[in-house]
């Protein structure tokens, strides 16, 4: 129960953290150098402790490794040729990088939000499916879930002078190459993960796969809301219904309804 308790405890700072980003950076109270970091920190462990107890941690540990991997060589490749997400640099605001590339603060995002994308995915597709079939649709799903998140972080993170597009792209600025390479990405690590190490044979505990949806909520409101307050309705109302449905409908079949 101990363990349980300091998930709770982490999620309950993940939000608070998120609260105070959100209502400090108007105010100018929570610059960005600091409190993207203690987001991003937060939401991670979170995700891995969360992790540890549902996939046991030689599973949550290995699926870190398969998420840091292929996000930091996806995105490096994508850095240094263009290849796919489409050419984009980062700058210096996040922190120190791999090869001078990718800060490595990315692939620690990628697992904040991919973990919860994960649990997400694995509720909507039955579990009584037969195995390749569900490994693959669990990770197509699970990759249009991490995606939805990117839909409306990609253009508050670009304004924010976090990366910069080299080409004027058809979305806000972006390529739309962009949301494929970020499906790409999320389907392989899925997809290695659930045939390489996931034996799944029953449903996980539903009660305590509310706190990793809890997680993905925490993270879709916190950005509209954002969005909402740096006067971008457009994009906040894009980023509610590409992001809040996979939450109610996933809410739903953990409620048995």
């Amino acid at each position: 129960m101990t363990q349980r308790r300091v998930t709770i405890a982490l999620l309950v700072l993940y939000t608070l953290i998120t609260a105070y980003s959100i209502f400090g950076r108007p105010l100018g109270i929570a610059p960005d150098r600091i409190i993207t970091p203690l987001v991003t920190l937060s939401g991670f462990s979170f995700a891995l402790l969360h992790a540890g107890q549902r996939e046991g941690w030689w599973g949550a540990l290995r699926l870190l490794a398969l998420v840091f991997g292929v996000s930091l060589l996806f995105e490096s490749v994508g850095v240094a040729t263009g290849w796919v997400y489409g050419p984009y640099h980062y700058t210096d605001q996040l922190g120190p990088k791999f090869l001078g590339l990718v800060p490595f603060l990315i692939p620690v995002a990628w697992f904040m939000m991919s973990y919860p994308s994960f649990v997400i995915a694995s509720w909507l597709v039955p579990f009584g499916w037969k195995r390749l079939q569900r490994v693959l649709c669990v990770a197509a799903l699970g990759g249009l879930v991490m995606t939805a998140w990117d839909v409306i972080m990609d253009p508050i993170m670009v304004a924010g002078g976090n990366w910069v597009w080299d080409v004027k792209g058809a979305y806000f600025g972006i390529p739309l190459q962009n949301f494929w390479g970020w499906w790409l990405t999320i389907f392989t690590t899925f997809a290695l993960y659930l045939w390489l190490f996931n034996k799944e044979a029953k449903p996980p505990e539903a009660g305590f796969d509310r706190l990793a949806l809890g997680s993905y909520l925490v993270t879709a409101l916190g950005i509209v809301i954002a969005a909402l307050l740096s006067r971008s309705g457009d994009l906040a109302l894009i980023g509610f219904f590409a992001m809040l449905p996979w939450a109610v409908v996933t809410s739903m079949r953990l409620t048995g309804k």
